[in-house]
């Protein structure tokens, strides 16, 4: 996996506005329709996981644990981000294809 190429996809889909974070933002999006990926941190609690596999499984929406709170919160130039939901299918699989690697 190529960690710098996925720091990378992420700054590109914030910078064109295409993520939005925070749970309940994401949550937000995803009962919309609006979310193509959602990007869960690893260090994330219990609660939050579970509630985002949930919602995440009704809407299916893929859902992918990876980096830590503050790898995901420097990616897209925040401070620590626990869940992003990005919402351009294109940058959204290529993100999935990039995690899978």
């Amino acid at each position: 996996m190529n960690e710098q190429a996925i720091f990378q996809m992420l700054g590109i889909a914030m910078r064109a506005r295409k993520i939005v974070s925070g749970e309940d933002t994401v949550v937000r999006d995803v009962r919309a329709g609006r979310a193509a990926l959602v990007l869960m941190a690893t260090d994330a609690s219990d609660n939050t996981k579970k509630k985002l596999a949930d919602k995440c499984n009704s809407y299916n929406v893929p859902l992918i644990e990876w980096g830590t709170r503050y790898e995901i919160g420097h990616a897209i130039g925040k401070e620590a981000r626990v869940t992003v939901a990005i919402a351009e299918r294109k940058l959204a699989a290529k993100l999935i294809q990039l995690l899978n690697e």
